[in-house]
């Protein structure tokens, strides 16, 4: 299965829940705080729906496509970054910081 790179960035003053589904049950959940910056991969034609708590419970803020987070191809990883092989390096091949 192709997976794409995709970028959510929670611009609320409140955690989220984000969820994103799609297809051959492909399913992931991460909880997002305030102004933090989530990196993750998730195949084409994706939903990604954006969650809070609100007074009467869960309530969903937003359903987007996985397409319009998608990061761009001529994003790639700088000369320094981090080396093949170690262990400590990011599952992602980019060298900035996810949370910010």
């Amino acid at each position: 299965m192709t997976m794409g790179t995709c970028l959510y960035r929670n611009t609320s003053n409140q955690m989220v829940v984000l969820r994103c589904i799609g297809p051959e049950a492909f399913f992931q959940e991460k909880v997002i705080f305030p102004f933090e910056d989530w990196l993750f991969r998730c195949p084409p034609h994706s939903r990604v729906d954006i969650w809070t708590h609100g007074p009467t419970g869960a309530e969903q803020l937003d359903s987007i496509h996985s397409e319009e987070l998608l990061l761009s191809t001529k994003v790639v990883a700088p000369a320094w970054g981090p080396a093949k092989g170690n262990p400590s390096a990011s599952a992602f091949p980019y060298d900035w910081p996810v949370s910010c």
